[in-house]
């Protein structure tokens, strides 16, 4: 089954985790080497972003994501493993859970 891992923080723990962890700290290099990786990227920073939203016909555009918190959505990877135990261990793994947070969830197949 495929999940995708959600990689949020806020700025400071993107900066933190910049700062102390080359890359991902060899996570995506571990992970490529167990073959559960199928694919994921960085995003740029969230004042480049653009949320859509269309009511009542009409196109409705604001700058950047809005959210009542100061977490972010920093990047994202697709993995292919056995089950939810699996994907929860991975994600466990991933140098962002120590600063920030992954959230884990199911791909519709």
């Amino acid at each position: 089954m495929r999940y995708l891992l959600l990689i949020c923080g806020t700025e400071e723990s993107g900066r933190r985790m910049a700062a102390e962890v080359d890359g991902c700290g060899g996570w995506g290099e571990e992970m490529e080497r167990r073959g559960v990786v199928r694919g994921g990227a960085g995003l740029r920073p969230p004042p480049e972003a653009k949320t859509v939203r269309v009511r009542d016909g009409e196109v409705l555009l604001a700058d950047g994501p809005f959210a009542e918190t100061k977490e972010q959505v920093g990047g994202y990877t697709v993995i292919e493993c056995g089950d939810l135990d699996e994907a929860v261990e991975i994600a466990a793994l991933h140098p962002a859970a120590r600063y920030g947070m992954v959230e884990v969830r199911p791909i519709w197949e």
